[in-house]
């Protein structure tokens, strides 16, 4: 299967998708917001990647100064916004944020940045020029998923998202701080939304904070399940049961399409914006 590229959809201004009840009466269901300018797109992906790291850190995806998300910048999309080096992820602000260019050079903000966020961000962004924003962290089941020559497999609904739409860097040659080691992870992601990096974790990429965030999440717990699931088959003596091949296709299309990754940070993003309003200092 060849993926089809993510189109960057607009994620402040909040539109609606309007649907009707039985009876004619209008129903509302949130969609990607349009912008006036490019500063308040701008403003507003900030927000959302300060939204996603305090995601993370609530999905106990922080280990120590591990991981990183960024997000291109509206006006200027040869450069990111990532998270400070050392900052923990409860605590970022988009005003802690800092900008990046294709080089790794900081442009914009006063800290430093992680060597690995800038070797395999660069490289993806660079190699993929659809993607929006991209996650990686180090969680405990994809580090374990990593360790194992397995990929995803289509045991659940969920994991359906991702069937045929991975990747695998198959070589570990330990932090990744080399500029070439990230243009093979960027060309191991391919046209596809994740890609495992052996014995290190993995990754993922959408069309907006949202959507990258939220595969980086699900993707994290399909891998707990299925690793769950091949625990719990060894002491019954019985493999998982597989979704076949045309369900999980079928299943893919429902599921793993842009707007459904937008759509599923969605209430998480009304959770934290509106609990922690200084992510928008």
């Amino acid at each position: 299967m060849t993926a089809t590229p993510i189109q960057d959809t607009p994620a402040a201004t909040p539109t609606s998708a309007a649907l009707t009840d039985a009876d004619g009466k209008q129903l509302y269901m949130a969609s990607p917001p349009v912008f006036e300018s490019p500063a308040q797109e701008r403003a507003h992906r900030k927000a959302k990647l300060a939204a996603a790291f305090r995601m993370f850190s609530k999905a106990g995806l922080d280990e120590g100064v591990a991981g990183h998300i960024t997000v291109r910048d509206p006006e200027a999309p040869e450069t990111f916004w990532v998270n400070p080096f050392g900052m923990h992820f409860s605590m970022i602000r988009s005003s802690d944020l800092v900008r990046v260019d294709e080089d790794g050079q900081v442009v914009e903000g006063d800290r430093a940045v992680n060597g690995a966020a800038v070797a395999i961000h660069c490289a993806v962004h660079a190699a993929r020029p659809d993607v929006v924003a991209a996650a990686h962290a180090h969680g405990p089941a994809g580090k374990t998923l990593s360790s194992l020559e397995v990929g995803i497999e289509p045991l659940t609904q969920d994991s359906c998202a991702f069937y045929q739409d991975f990747g695998v860097h198959d070589t570990f040659t330990g932090v990744v701080l080399d500029r070439e080691e990230g243009r093979r992870i960027g060309v191991a992601l391919g046209p596809h939304r994740a890609v495992i990096l052996r014995n290190h974790g993995m990754l993922t990429v959408g069309g907006s904070v949202d959507s990258a965030a939220w595969w980086f999440l699900t993707l994290e717990r399909t891998a707990q399940c299925q690793l769950t699931a091949y625990a719990a088959a060894a002491g019954i003596g019985r493999p998982p049961r597989q979704i076949s091949h045309e369900e999980a296709e079928l299943t893919r299309g429902q599921v793993g399409y842009e707007f459904a990754g937008w759509f599923q940070f969605q209430p998480i993003w009304e959770r934290i914006s509106k609990a922690e309003p200084e992510i928008f200092d």
